[in-house]
């Protein structure tokens, strides 16, 4: 099972925002400090490296202490692009990825992520929870992905593909239930941001 050194953390926070009135989500306030940070906090302990992906106010991302790498392209191309900077940077065997709107995930994402992964032999092993209504509900940008997937992503994307389960679907992917659905609860909008802070 890969251990926490030989993963690296990518805290997603290249998005438009535009469902938050296009200001940059990853810097909004929550708790007296920005959600990145609290994305930031919680993934360090489960990795060995963290890498932020942002496409704007690279100095406020810079200043929390990670290392910042804005998307190769230039048209917000979706978690994709992010994913794809992160390989590109990881220096690990293994690269997990989180966004920067989901401060509560769990304090032991990687370590289910990972041994999911080991167990059925995966190239990516990704999050799932169970809906009020039983219906499952992936989560894709909370995954563990193996390094070596780089070439495949370049190409998939080059090819004009952005959605992150298409490009699943060509490779070994597992999905891993997580109990708690309430610690995937992400701020897309101001509305869901006031519901976090309560």
């Amino acid at each position: 099972m890969p251990s926490a050194d030989q993963i690296t953390g990518l805290i997603l926070a290249g998005g438009r925002g535009s469902r938050m009135g296009g200001v940059d989500k990853g810097l909004q306030n929550h708790r007296g400090l920005p959600l990145a940070m609290h994305a930031l906090m919680r993934l360090q302990p489960q990795v060995g490296a963290l890498l932020i992906n942002a496409n704007r106010n690279l100095g406020a991302y810079e200043a929390l202490g990670a290392p910042v790498h804005p998307d190769s392209t230039t048209d917000y191309a979706g978690p994709l692009a992010g994913v794809l900077v992160g390989l590109e940077q990881c220096q690990t065997p293994w690269l997990v990825t989180v966004p920067c709107d989901t401060p509560e995930f769990p304090l032991d994402l990687v370590e289910h992520l990972a041994r999911a992964a080991h167990e059925q032999q995966a190239d990516i092993a990704y999050a799932v929870t169970l809906e009020a209504d039983g219906r499952e509900q992936s989560h894709p940008v909370f995954c563990l992905l193996k390094n070596e997937l780089m070439e495949s992503l370049v190409a998939f994307m080059q090819g004009g593909g952005r959605k992150i389960d298409a490009w699943f679907a060509q490779h070994k992917a597992v999905g891993v239930r997580f109990a708690d659905a309430n610690a995937f609860f992400n701020a897309n909008t101001a509305q869901e941001l006031a519901q976090l802070q309560r």
